[in-house]
């Protein structure tokens, strides 16, 4: 048994520490970081357009995926710039391309979340104003 293990805390107060220390992380995104907040603002305009166009169980499926994976995936990004800032305080190409990637990635979910979110919800709104 490796050392690690056996020193390592278990039962409740480590779950409630774990859960403490993830609200920390979400507290922290939520201020210093724009693009959270903005992404925040998303999921409050998507379960608003879902609660107002009734969208079924599938759609409601791939909405919460979809805000769950963006927002997942800019926490990810935030910890890795942070790591990065952390080992590489200066400017340097290797970090970049990691910092850049972490980015990319963001986007790529985010572009998928609004392309299913133009397939859910646009045939709603375009039936609104009869235009279909």
């Amino acid at each position: 048994m490796e050392l690690r293990e056996k020193n390592k805390k278990r039962g409740i107060k480590r779950v409630i520490n774990s859960f403490k220390y993830s609200f920390q992380g979400l507290e922290y995104a939520y201020k210093y970081e724009q693009s959270m907040l903005l992404h925040a603002i998303a999921v409050i305009i998507v379960v608003t357009f879902g609660i107002i166009f009734d969208i079924d169980k599938v759609e409601w499926l791939f909405c919460v995926l979809f805000m769950g994976l963006v927002m997942a995936t800019e926490l990810i990004n935030t910890s890795l710039e942070a790591v990065v800032d952390l080992v590489s305080p200066n400017i340097h190409p290797l970090a970049k391309i990691a910092k850049d990637t972490a980015s990319a990635a963001v986007f790529i979910f985010s572009l998928a979340a609004a392309v299913s979110g133009v397939i859910i919800f646009a045939p709603k709104i375009l039936e609104i104003f009869k235009v279909i």
